[in-house]
């Protein structure tokens, strides 16, 4: 039986190109990087690679490593014998050891300690590992698939991520596109979970969205991507009158006026002394926004017009009204000429 969580929908160029790639990835028994912003899909990707593989009967388990504390982490990665530390009653098989010939997902790896990267390491090389307060080394076959929402050669550039741990993830790499690169899945997606929430409210169908709705869909930015996209949808299936078309989308579902007001100012906000001069103010912040963004896209200005949700053209107008075209820019200039790569 296939699950709705299965289910990668998509018709979009760069969509396609990332089931084509998992589909060529799937049947072998390598470690795959998945990366890509959150709410893109990471987790839909991995599930999709361990079901068209020859594991697909065998157990995938999947860790969210960024929940855990370090110590509970290794403990759940690896297990632990029973009197490994205070409360280990009995013998607890790790993650691991559990998912034996079957898949392991770990989503936000770069959140866990040098250790457990060390010893992640250990496994993919050797399939080699011990148990917490044991001196038993198991083997097990396990295929790994981790995920990433930041750049992790920059992180192993900064020895903040293990580099040889890194090259062996490596061996493939998925990079999920934002939603906001998939523009012909909006309304396709929209759809579908449109469509499931009617379902589950018990309606016989659904209306469909009004043009004005469905353009809105289509302009808006989506910066929690498919995720977002869905809990939007849901929030104006459930609120909208079952026979008519939808035409009101909330896009903040925090927007109210009786939205509460943070009492202690952050500390950007406690260095504002009045009275100023607000356009030359917000002037001063656009400028360090941009120059943030340039340094995050290194000085390629079509990637950096991305991240700030605007147009090319926009962008270096901005960069032309504050002077920010010259220095480090310059020595870009080629890279902006080639294609956009999603990152």
């Amino acid at each position: 039986m296939r699950r709705e969580s299965d289910q990668c929908l998509g018709a979009s160029r760069a969509f396609l190109h990332v089931l084509e790639q998992v589909s060529q990835v799937a049947p072998l028994a390598r470690p795959v990087l998945i990366v890509g912003e959150r709410g893109a899909g990471k987790e839909l990707i991995a599930e999709r690679l361990h079901f068209l593989s020859e594991r697909w009967d065998a157990p995938y388990l999947k860790l969210n490593c960024a929940a855990l504390s370090e110590s509970l982490l290794e403990s759940e990665l690896f297990g632990h014998e029973a009197g490994a530390f205070t409360g280990a009653t009995r013998t607890h098989k790790g993650r691991f050891e559990r998912a034996d010939q079957g898949t392991l997902f770990l989503d936000e790896l770069p959140a866990t300690s040098a250790a457990v990267q060390e010893k992640v390491l250990r496994i993919i090389e050797y399939g080699e590992f011990e148990r917490l307060g044991g001196d038993v080394t198991r083997k097990v076959n396990v295929r790994l698939i981790a995920a990433a929402n930041e750049d992790l050669p920059d992180l192993a550039r900064r020895k903040k991520f293990r580099a040889d741990l890194l090259d062996r993830l490596a061996f493939d790499v998925i990079t999920v596109p934002p939603l906001r690169e998939r523009e012909e899945d909006v309304l396709l997606l929209a759809e579908h979970f449109a469509l499931n929430m009617s379902v589950e409210l018990g309606r016989e169908l659904f209306p469909g969205f009004t043009q004005e709705a469905a353009q809105a869909l289509l302009d808006y930015r989506w910066p929690g991507n498919v995720r977002e996209l869905k809990n939007l949808v849901e929030r104006a299936v459930y609120r909208g009158d079952p026979k008519r078309l939808i035409s009101k989308l909330v896009f903040d579902p925090f927007e109210s006026p009786y939205r509460p007001i943070n009492e202690a100012l952050g500390d950007e906000d406690s260095k504002l002394s009045f009275p100023l001069d607000l356009r030359s103010h917000m002037e001063k912040e656009e400028q360090e926004i941009i120059e943030k963004a340039l340094e995050h896209a290194r000085f390629n200005q079509r990637k950096a017009a991305v991240l700030l949700g605007l147009s090319y053209d926009q962008l270096r107008g901005l960069l032309k009204k504050y002077n920010l075209s010259g220095g480090r820019q310059a020595a870009s200039d080629a890279a902006n000429e080639a294609p956009l790569g999603v990152t």
